[in-house]
């Protein structure tokens, strides 16, 4: 019989001599028992109410309208007054990249207690990313392809496959985030606070040449800095770091980010639309992502007794293996629901609302879950690619790196150009490229 106690209970009970085990018995327990503490369910239940906030953002911004021509999709909340404090709760994206970074270095460190190596890491965590978008970005091929041959206005294929390829983005830099990581880490080891330091403070003078000179290209490289340097936070967390810190002195620091963005509004340095510093990224998702960190370390004893009770445990259970199949089709699922809405409307004759009138506002609660529930299902239908056991992994650092290569390339096509049938067919060459080079060398 097993017998299951809380932390609570495990820490009021004196310890209980070990039974006697049977050769094959302990075989299994210490085989098993890495499995068992590799997870941190508290920051898990994080990431996954994270996964939702990012459905539901998309779902406030999904717009669909009738104008005299037809369906008009658009970003409904383009230019709303009412967004940008929304999106201080909504924006994310810096806890996420920090929780990546949290858990890539634990995952890779476990790996080297076992003998495995940065290449090891590197291609299992390409075939976690690349497999589940191979299948989502060849059904949308097919989808605008039946578009385009079914008479639909050209313009509309267009925008469907522009708003599809949007959320990519997140994909190409999460995949360079995690392949990166295995150097990274090695470079935190070695100097945890110049390191993370040069990052930020390239980021920043990135900002400053951008606002100065005008070039808007430039602020392409924090693509690269500013999700890497919030992956650094990660790392310290990983390390303990700043759960070590005095109470006192976490609070102090999330309070100084929140203060030193709160300025940079005022001051017209950053927009209070936090989703607007996004493209490109700016250094206030860095003090985001800072302030974002502070409270969950403050909160992690809290999320660690709540996300041990059941159902709160299923819900982890079900996002977590799933989070990259949930992102990658709540788009298309958000897409599907605007144009089946535009259909009705104009069968049936009926205005919709618009955008962020009282009627839309009434209306999105039922929108957006809605969304919530068909992703939910898509996400346990699809979900076979993301939980496909890995391979035999290449032993060769080259093969690694081509495939990583590879795989950007795949979803830059589609960010260059937006998602067409060409360019789906080419992400989608590009991908399977990726995941043959992962595979050993055939002698």
């Amino acid at each position: 019989m097993v017998i299951a106690l809380t932390p609570a209970q495990r820490t009021s009970m004196p310890p209980m001599p070990p039974a006697p085990m049977s050769p094959a018995r302990s075989a299994h327990v210490f085989a098993e028992a890495p499995r068992a503490s590799a997870r941190d369910t508290g920051i898990d239940l994080v990431r996954a109410v994270c996964v939702v906030l990012v459905v539901l953002l998309h779902g406030l911004m999904a717009g669909v309208t009738i104008g005299e021509s037809g369906p008009v999709f658009a970003n409904a909340t383009e230019d709303a007054a009412w967004f940008a404090p929304v999106t201080w709760v909504l924006q994310i994206m810096p806890l996420f990249f920090v929780i990546g970074g949290f858990a890539g270095a634990i995952a890779y460190r476990r790996m080297r207690e076992r003998g495995g190596s940065a290449v090891d890491f590197v291609t299992a965590r390409i075939h976690r990313l690349v497999m589940p978008a191979v299948l989502t970005i060849a059904a949308a091929g097919v989808v605008l392809a039946a578009l385009a041959a079914s008479g639909v206005a050209p313009e509309l294929v267009q925008i469907a496959g522009f708003r599809f390829s949007q959320p990519l983005w997140f994909l190409a830099v999460f995949l360079l985030c995690q392949a990166l990581l295995p150097a990274l880490l090695a470079w935190h080891e070695r100097a945890p606070l110049r390191s993370i330091l040069v990052l930020a403070a390239a980021a920043g003078l990135v900002d400053v040449v951008r606002a100065s000179t005008g070039i808007y290209a430039i602020g392409a490289l924090n693509f690269a800095l500013v999700w890497l340097a919030l992956q650094r936070v990660g790392f310290f967390l990983a390390d303990g770091r700043i759960d070590a810190l005095r109470r006192r002195t976490r609070i102090r620091i999330g309070l100084g980010a929140v203060g030193m963005l709160g300025a940079s509004f005022a001051l017209g340095i950053f927009s209070p639309d936090l989703i607007a510093n996004l493209n490109p990224p700016t250094v206030a998702l860095l003090l985001v992502g800072v302030a974002q960190t502070a409270l969950l370390s403050l909160f992690r004893p809290w999320l660690a007794e709540v996300s041990a009770r059941p159902r709160v445990a299923r819900f982890t259970g079900f996002v977590t293996a799933r989070t990259m199949t949930i992102y990658l089709w709540h788009m298309p699922v958000l897409l599907v629901m605007a144009g089946a809405t535009a259909v009705f409307a104009m069968d049936a004759g009926i205005d919709l609302p618009e955008f962020s009138s009282p009627s839309w506002f009434v209306t999105r609660p039922l929108w957006i879950g809605c969304a919530l529930v068909l992703t939910a299902l898509v996400a346990w239908a699809f979900a076979g690619g993301e939980k496909m056991r890995m391979p035999v992994r290449t032993a060769s650092t080259s093969r690694a790196v081509q495939a990583a290569v590879l795989g950007l390339l795949g979803v830059v096509a589609l960010l260059a150009a937006g998602a067409t049938v060409l360019t789906a067919a080419l992400a989608v060459g590009l991908m399977v490229l990726a995941l043959m080079r992962i595979r050993p060398a055939r002698g």
